[in-house]
């Protein structure tokens, strides 16, 4: 049988589909019937029409006129008989085409600089960018970022559907970026104001929500898991049972800012002893600065330590499965990853921690932008 990979033409393979939290209004059925054939289409490959039916458990009748629309909108193509039938009437097969659009994607985790990359329906990086921040923020920021994302959109080699933008700090639903402090961003509607600007569909979400997007569908990651990016502060997406958490106010896995030592340094926030001051990639750089191999092992360890201190209550509380860093791998895959997980052992119940895997995203430093371009699928295809 044709795996995920195979069947979509790509090198890396398409995983699960966030669970549906929201009931379906009768108002909705079409909208939720054309979402229901794209996600089949987008996980599954090339079907026929009939099978697509049984998969969806709608009528041949409804989804001949779904694909009739779908095809005249471009999003999806025949693509003949399927090889080695010889009973019975030839099923012609329909699927995505995934070659026809392009998303457009941007990381504004680190510190000193915003990545970004053109990306194919399927998660295929065309075109990387990359840019210096050189210490703006606030109003100069967006309009550095705007430049960036016009810059991208122009490279695109087809139509681009939209733009999805993972930042740090707690963003809403609507886009809007309540408080980032790294960024000096309050308030600031962020999709609306780059939407305006560059006449595109532009979804944002916080980098740490949407890296769980990315690990959850393109990187084979468990229903129920946690997240952690690491950049210039350090935030968590959770996931628990194929459900992404928000939080009343949109501010779940909001980590980087819980006080995990007294009398620590300043943060950005304004307070002492965050996380961030501790496990930010500037804090742990200048943990490590003019050690010897040993002394930055401990102190690598060290911070990773505070990690499993703050999570652990987190893990045992959501039952999770695995936990998943995103980051500089020479910080974060070693002393502190393995400290982290001895401690989260150590003060949880072996029901919570049997089993527990703390690992690297497997998407490594493209996990923002795979999920970024999620957000667009979700978004304007119905999709995830």
């Amino acid at each position: 049988m044709a795996t995920a990979t195979e069947r979509n033409g790509t090198g890396r393979g398409l995983g699960a589909r966030l669970r549906a939290t929201s009931k379906v209004l009768p108002e909705h059925a079409r909208a939720h019937n054309r979402s229901l054939v794209l996600q089949h289409l987008f996980h599954e490959g090339p079907t026929s029409r009939a099978d697509l039916a049984r998969a969806t458990s709608l009528t041949r009748v409804t989804i001949s006129d779904l694909v009739s629309v779908l095809i005249t909108e471009g999003l999806v193509e025949e693509l003949g008989t399927r090889p080695g039938q010889r009973v019975g009437k030839p099923a012609i097969l329909v699927g995505l085409r995934t070659d026809a659009y392009q998303i457009v994607a941007v990381d504004l985790t680190e510190h000193g600089h915003m990545r970004g990359a053109v990306l194919s329906l399927t998660g295929e990086i065309m075109v990387r960018r990359q840019l210096d921040i050189d210490g703006r923020t606030g109003d100069e920021l967006v309009d550095l970022l705007t430049r960036f994302v016009r810059r991208l959109v122009a490279a695109a080699g087809h139509p681009v559907i939209g733009v999805g933008v993972g930042s740090p700090g707690i963003i809403d639903l609507d886009g809007r970026v309540v408080e980032a402090p790294n960024r000096g961003w309050y308030d600031v509607p962020l999709a609306e104001v780059l939407a305006e600007r560059l006449g595109l569909p532009v979804h944002v979400a916080n980098d740490a929500n949407t890296a769980a997007l990315g690990e959850f569908t393109y990187g084979g990651a468990t229903g129920s898991m946690l997240v952690v990016t690491v950049g210039a502060g350090v935030g968590a997406g959770v996931v628990v049972d194929g459900v992404r958490v928000h939080g009343q106010r949109d501010a779940a896995g909001e980590i980087g800012h819980v006080t995990v030592v007294d009398d620590g340094n300043v943060c950005a926030c304004g307070r002492r002893g965050c996380l961030e001051t501790v496990l930010s990639v500037p804090a742990l750089r200048s943990a490590v600065e003019g050690k010897s191999p040993e002394d930055s092992d401990a102190a690598l360890a060290s911070a990773g330590r505070v990690l499993g201190v703050t999570l652990a209550p987190v893990v045992s509380a959501l039952n999770l499965t695995e936990v998943l860093l995103s980051g500089p791998r020479d910080l974060l895959d070693g002393p502190l990853r393995e400290a982290a997980l001895d401690t989260i052992r150590q003060r949880t119940m072996p029901a919570i921690n049997t089993g527990l895997q703390l690992r690297m995203a497997a998407l490594d430093e493209d996990v923002v932008l795979a999920g970024a371009a999620v957000l667009v699928l979700s978004a304007q295809l119905g999709v995830s």
